[in-house]
Order: structure tokens, then C-alpha cells, then sequence
């Protein structure tokens, strides 16, 4: 197990970690928001509780949710501003989550309570993690 103490990081390890959580809160938003669009995953709708839609039907209102979600997973992923995203991403999941739970799917809730843990991790992740490992492209050690 690789252990950073004060003082001392390994930009090798971290930054491989650090590499697959922006991957991972950059790919998944985006193909989810693209799917918004299509439904081949999941028919969305069915998971918006009633009174989430503010209004709108519940189709126009998951497309409006497929947009933010690709803005989202493109701030993650290719602007420097991935810490910021991946906060934004997290809180995003967090009111995912609440929707799931009044709509009593409560282990996709639980699901998503975990992802967006896991994104403020990147968040504070991004804050430590020395600006040429992430300005680096993502190149797998196998490849160098």
C-alpha cells in the first residue's frame, strides 16, 4: 500500500488516482446526459418523483437535466477547472439522490450517495495533487 506522509507524495500513484476519478466523473455524466436524449440506457422518466419536474413534463425536464449533466462532465474533464466541476457534479448527485428517495428508489439513492462521495474525493483530490500531474494527458504506464 502506497502511504503520503507530510511532506512527501508519490505523483506517480496519486496521480493514476486522480486520473480515474476525473475519467470516471467526466465519462459517466456525459454519457448519462447524452442519454437523456435517446433513453437506450433507462426510460429516465420513470425515476423523476412527482413535483420534480417544476411544471414541465417529465421528458423536457430530464433533457434540460441531460444538458447539465455533458456541461458538467466536460468541465470535469477537459477544462482546468475540474475541482470546482467535480463539486458541482457531487452536489448534483446529492439532489439525484434526494429525487430517488422520495421516489422510493432507494438503492439507486444509495448508489448515488456513494458517486457523489466519491466526487468530492476528486475535488479534494484535484486540490493537492501538483499541477503538472494534471496538466499531463493521461497516458497508461504500460504505453511509456
Amino acid at each position: 500500500m502506497v502511504e503520503a506522509t507530510a511532506g512527501t507524495t508519490n505523483d506517480s500513484a496519486i496521480g493514476r488516482v486522480w486520473w480515474t476519478l476525473r475519467l470516471v466523473f467526466g465519462l459517466v455524466p456525459i454519457v448519462a446526459g447524452l442519454d437523456k436524449f435517446t433513453n437506450l440506457l433507462v426510460q429516465w422518466d420513470k425515476y423523476l418523483a412527482p413535483g420534480f419536474s417544476l411544471g414541465i413534463s417529465p421528458h423536457a425536464f430530464m433533457l434540460i437535466v441531460g444538458i447539465i449533466e455533458i456541461i458538467a462532465g466536460i468541465g470535469v474533464l477537459l477544462t482546468p477547472w475540474t475541482r470546482v466541476f467535480a463539486w458541482i457534479v457531487g452536489i448534483w448527485l446529492l439532489g439525484i439522490a434526494l429525487d430517488l428517495i422520495v421516489a422510493g428508489f432507494y438503492d439507486i439513492a444509495v448508489r448515488d450517495i456513494v458517486m457523489a462521495i466519491s466526487s468530492f474525493c476528486l475535488a479534494r483530490l484535484t486540490a493537492i495533487v501538483p499541477a503538472e500531474v494534471r496538466m499531463r494527458r493521461f497516458v497508461p504506464a504500460s504505453a511509456r
